[in-house]
Parts: structure tokens; sequence; C-alpha cells
């Protein structure tokens, strides 16, 4: 059958950006073809022609060509795509947690590139670059005005070339530039620590080749500083996704051996399939298990994890398998609702077609499509409320979105009041100074929902959510 990858994607969420997918890389390519539509593939041709021919200027025909494939493939789900060798390689970047840069992870604030952290030992780390410094120039262009996506373009490049950042330092009020080479950096997908005695916190920010090794690693660290953990809080939170067999693997942590984690259904034979907790489905049969010599108390540990409207894809196949075999409590609010399989054909040696070939499923058999992963605890972002929840993109809000296949959809009624009602509130908090406007960092003592986990962890009382509700797959208008 060839090499299979599993691999699940990208939502713009903060600094992260891309396709939120869930993808099945194979290396070799279908044999069969479905009959073509003859007439219709003339008048193609004829365009094309016509278009080469009748247009106004000359016109660049591969450029014509991939524009043609990028929109008959665009126009099925916000998931399938065509990749070009750019947009090929940036894919590459994403899911192998590795791309040649300075090695910061960047937000945007008041139209200037922020530190939000250099990542150990990268270039910008060695250069002494701090959190909270400001990029006002990269090279001799000035970053007001830049969106941050071409902000990060500018800064990666190729292995050893440089690049020359003007940095300003608002707590020493001054400005410097700093000349960095750019290498390769890997990053880092898996932060934790021991929040109290008995407790620890673990984050999975996005499922990266690296991340299995990096998660038992942590849990390494983290039994030797507190051999009698009491509980664990898993944090999915704005976990846009990414390799599929990675999640089974964090999944297969702490359920029952060869337990169902997901299982997936389309039209051909290689998209139905189901996963489970065994090495054999998420390492295949390449390298070792790096699970194999996870303490085994992970197994009972007592278990939150984490999740919200950011939590998307692979992190909701984690937090859908153990909720359904009640290995977790699952608090916070309804994830984002990526529940599509997408399958990536190679064209070419740098060329492919990403394309969606089936739904998939939680151990129970539902689809969590357009819908969610529904908490069992409800809990706000703060303890004022989550007032900007209703503004955050979801699946079903995406256009050409799947339905979950499932039963009508049901439109929901009251969420055009909450989004009326927290760009009110939005327009309210963007006049209040930056400081004041900062959500707390995830597994900080400020985090809230962290804190209600470690209560409920303990049989503590739990400030539930007195506004948050579950949210109905949206019905689709009959001429989508």
């Amino acid at each position: 059958m060839g090499h299979k990858l599993k691999i699940t994607g990208w939502i713009a969420l903060g600094v992260v950006a891309g396709a939120l997918t869930t993808v099945s890389l194979q290396t070799v390519a279908r044999n069969t073809l479905a009959p073509l539509p003859l007439e219709e593939l003339q008048q193609l041709a004829a365009v094309f022609g016509m278009v080469k021919s009748d247009y106004v200027e000359p016109v660049d025909e591969k450029k014509l060509i991939t524009d043609a494939i990028s929109g008959m493939v665009s126009s099925l789900d916000p998931h399938s795509q065509y990749f070009d060798k750019k947009s090929f390689k940036e894919f590459k970047e994403g899911t192998s947690g590795r791309f040649v840069g300075v090695g910061i992870e960047i937000t945007q604030e008041d139209g200037l590139v922020k530190v939000v952290t250099p990542i150990e030992g990268s270039p910008a780390f060695r250069a002494g670059l701090k959190t909270n410094d400001l990029i006002t120039k990269i090279d001799d262009t000035a970053v007001k005005g830049l969106s941050l996506n071409d902000a990060v373009k500018r800064m990666r490049g190729e292995p050893n070339t440089k690049v020359l950042l003007t940095i300003f330092r608002k707590d020493e009020n001054r400005s410097f530039p700093v000349t960095i080479t750019r290498e390769e950096i890997k990053q880092q997908s898996v932060r934790g620590k021991i929040v109290e005695p008995g407790y620890a916190w673990i984050r999975v920010s996005q499922f990266q080749e690296r991340t299995v090794d990096d998660f038992a690693k942590k849990v390494d660290e983290m039994y030797k500083q507190e051999p009698r953990l009491k509980g664990l809080v898993l944090d999915l939170r704005n976990d846009p996704g990414g390799l599929l067999n990675a999640a089974v693997a964090i999944s297969a942590t702490f359920l029952p051996e060869n337990v169902t984690v997901v299982s997936t259904n389309g039209q051909t034979p290689e998209s139905k399939q189901v996963l489970k907790a065994t090495p054999s489905d998420y390492m295949g049969r390449v390298g070792s298990d790096p699970l194999k010599t996870m303490p085994a108390a992970l197994k009972k540990i007592p278990l939150i994890v984490l999740v919200n409207e950011g939590s998307a894809s692979a992190s909701e196949i984690v937090a859908g398998a153990l909720q359904d075999h009640k290995r977790a409590t699952i608090m916070g609010s309804q994830t984002f609702g990526k529940g599509s399989v997408q399958t990536f054909r190679p064209l070419g040696p740098d060329t492919g077609l990403k394309i969606t070939t089936s739904r998939y499923y939680t151990p129970s058999g539902k689809s969590i499509q357009a819908k969610g992963i529904v908490p069992d605890v409800w809990v706000d972002e703060t303890v004022e409320g989550s007032p900007f929840a209703a503004l955050r993109t979801r699946e079903a809000d995406l256009e050409k979105h799947l339905t979950s296949g499932q039963g009508e959809e049901k439109k929901d009624a009251a969420r055009e009041k909450a989004r009326e009602e927290a760009m009110k509130r939005l327009e309210e908090e963007s006049r209040k100074p930056v400081a004041e406007r900062k959500p707390p960092e995830f597994g900080s003592d400020k985090d809230f929902q962290l804190a209600q986990a470690i209560n409920q962890l303990k049989g503590k009382p739990v400030l539930v959510s007195k506004t948050l509700v579950e949210r109905k797959e949206e019905k689709k208008d009959s001429d989508d």
C-alpha cells in the first residue's frame, strides 16, 4: 500500500496560521480514474484556448492551469487544497515542527511584532532577544503596516543567511539593531510543570513529529520531580491539530491497550479504518515506541482535559477518545468541530493535492463535524466569563463546510445576538490600555480554567459557566 502519514492541521490562532486539516499523506497514487466527462473537458479546453488567444494581454499558460486546478479543488470544501511548490514547502514545515528562521514566537501589538518568547537555543535566544521586545524593522522594511504572516515570511529564509532586526526594548526605552543568522528551528509543542504538590499540568500546543517524544520526556521529568502525582491536567486549548498518529499516541498514553481511539469512513477502501491504542497504529513499523517507558500510573491517574473553541481536529480526536472511554473529564467550552479527513496525493516531487476523503468518528461512533466535542463541565475563560467566545470562527462558520452526516443541522437562533453583544464588548475593550486587554497566559497562576481543573481533581467546588451552552449543528441554506 505504501507509507502513510496521518496529519491534522492548522487554524489561524494568534501567531499560528494555516489550513485546519486532517490529512493522510500517501506516496502511492490511485491506479483507477473515474470515467471522464468529455463534453465538459472539451469546454474547459475551449475556454483555455480563448483566454490564451483573446485576452487583452499575454497570459502564463502554467499559471492558468494551476489556477484552474486550485479553483476546482477549493470549490469543494474549506480544507481541500492544491499545493504548488511554495505552499507545499510551508505545509511540510508546519507538520515537521521545523523551519528555517530566527526562532521566536511572536504576536502583534499596536501594529508591531512583539516577541512572546525566544525559542530556547535558537539564534534569537543566543542574540539576547527577550519577551516583550518589539520588532520595528526587518532589514530595511518597517514592520508597521505588515501583516503578521508577512513579517514571518521576511524573517524566514535560507539557512546561514542573515536578517537585520531593529528592536525596541520598552523597559530600557531604547532601540538597537540585531543581526541574526537564520538556521533550522525545532519548535517545542509540549510544555508542562508541577502546579502544586501532587498535581501537574501538561500542554500540547500542536501535534508534530517530535510531540510524542517530547511528551514522554516531559512526563518523565514531572514524575521525577513529583513521584506521587494525584492528578494531571492535559491542556489542549487552542491546539489546532497536527499529526494524527501523534494524537492517537497521546490518547494511548492514558487508555487501555487496543481500545478504539478514532475511526474514519469514506468512499474508498483506504478511507475506512479504525485506529486503536496500540503501537502498530501510532508508530507503524518505524522506530521504537517512546511510550514504552511511560509510568504505568498514567493509565489510571485522575485526568482533566482542557479544551476551547480553538481546539480542533487532532486535539478533538484526543478529547473525544478520552471522553467516550470515560477516562477523563473534559472541561472548558465546545471545540471547533473539525471532523473531516483529507488525503494528500502527490502530483510531482514538490506539488500535490489535499482532498477530503472521509469523516472521522469518536469511539462511540459520533461525528463531531461542524459540531465539536461538548465538555462534561462548562468553564468560562475568566471569572468574569467568556465574552468573546461567540466571535470565534468555528467549522460551521466556514464556507462550504461539510455536515456531520448524522441528522439535520439546526439553526442556533441565539448566536447572532451573542455575536452582537460580543462586538460591543470588544469595542469597549479596545479602548483600554494593551496591558489590561491581554488574557492570562495558559499555565500561569492567573489561568482561571486551569485553577478550576485543579479544583475538579481535588474534589473541590468548580465555578461552572452560567452562560456557555451547547451549540447545535447549524442548518445550511438549501442553495449551498
